[in-house]
């Protein structure tokens, strides 16, 4: 068999071809040259295909059905050129953000969360993260200023939970999240909370995690252990139908990882969201591959994670990202 042409798409009864036989199904990886596959989709009936590649499949298509073995589905040939870029940055943690999804889409929400907190972990202490700290330009951390990181506030029996770290754009820190916890496990724990309401202060609902604490975490094992422990997504599940998230301004990362997982997601017209964290040798850390995969689908969410695009709130609204536009 001829060896894996990148340039040129296979279709899919050459990718089950490849797929059944294990010599050959190991090239199709990263690792072995391959960072992703191209199929075509033609009209021929779709052959069965035993196992999936260890990289994503992409198709150029603008059909709405499509095999389950493609991870990614864009509409032109450009599209297509910048999710194949954006793999081969960091193709490592391109293979392990598709391959979480293809099994997070067949599983429950607890088991979602543990599998990505243990790729994430892993992937903390790749190659490809530790290239991203080295060439960013660290700057001192900001003071923080004497206020709390959460604020709450009680009216009859509705609580409201306000981001409050405004100087940097309320970005996820490891105090913001237990605060954050802390804040969630009372409305879980206090029956008299009928309605949770979770917002933002200042320009944005939240940055997404905080890179003065990125590459903190020197034990794999314990960083899973403490992300297992303490969730603020796990308590917004069990909150799913009482608390609405209402966000504006920046969403990334976290930032749209955990609002996600409201019942109720309502944004103002200057919303924006964005998935960086495969540009960083990562993937979603915070629950987004939980929380966001029954809003918008494996595919839809593969794109935004592999490309870090930014889409606005007209686009969030059509796909089911955010429930409502309201200013």
């Amino acid at each position: 068999m001829a060896e894996v042409d990148a340039a040129r798409p296979m279709t899919l009864a050459e990718l089950a071809t490849w797929l059944a036989a294990p010599t050959r199904a190991e090239e199709l990886c990263a690792l072995a040259g391959t960072p992703c596959i191209f199929v075509e989709l033609d009209g021929a009936p779709w052959p069965s295909i035993a196992g999936n590649p260890n990289c994503p499949v992409v198709s150029v298509t603008d059909r709405a059905d499509v095999p389950d073995v493609v991870d990614v589905v864009v509409a032109d040939a450009d599209a297509g050129m910048q999710v194949a870029e954006a793999v081969q940055r960091n193709p490592i943690a391109a293979m392990v953000l598709v391959r979480l999804l293809r099994h997070n889409q067949g599983v429950g929400v607890g088991d979602r969360l543990y599998a990505e907190s243990l790729a994430y972990s892993a992937l903390q202490h790749g190659a490809e993260f530790r290239a991203w700290l080295q060439a960013r330009t660290r700057r001192e951390p900001r003071p923080e200023p004497d206020a709390p990181a959460v604020l709450l506030t009680r009216a009859g029996d509705e609580l409201r939970i306000t981001l409050n770290r405004p100087h940097k754009r309320n970005a996820y820190s490891s105090g913001l999240r237990d605060a954050l916890c802390e804040a969630l496990a009372y409305a879980v724990d206090d029956p008299s909370v009928a309605r949770v309401v979770l917002d933002g202060a200042g320009a944005s609902f939240s940055a997404g995690g905080d890179l003065d604490e990125f590459g903190e975490a020197t034990d794999a094992g314990i960083a899973h252990a403490s992300r297992m422990a303490r969730s603020a997504g796990v308590l917004i599940d069990r909150l799913r139908d009482r608390i609405e998230a209402r966000v504006h301004g920046a969403c990334i990362g976290a930032g749209i990882e955990l609002p996600a997982f409201a019942g109720r997601v309502v944004a103002r017209e200057d919303a924006f969201f964005q998935l960086p964290e495969v540009g960083m040798g990562l993937i979603p850390g915070a629950g987004g591959t939980a929380s966001i995969l029954p809003r918008i689908g494996r595919r839809r969410l593969a794109l935004m994670a592999l490309t870090g695009m930014r889409v606005d709130a007209s686009t969030a609204l059509e796909w089911g990202l955010v429930d409502a536009i309201e200013n």
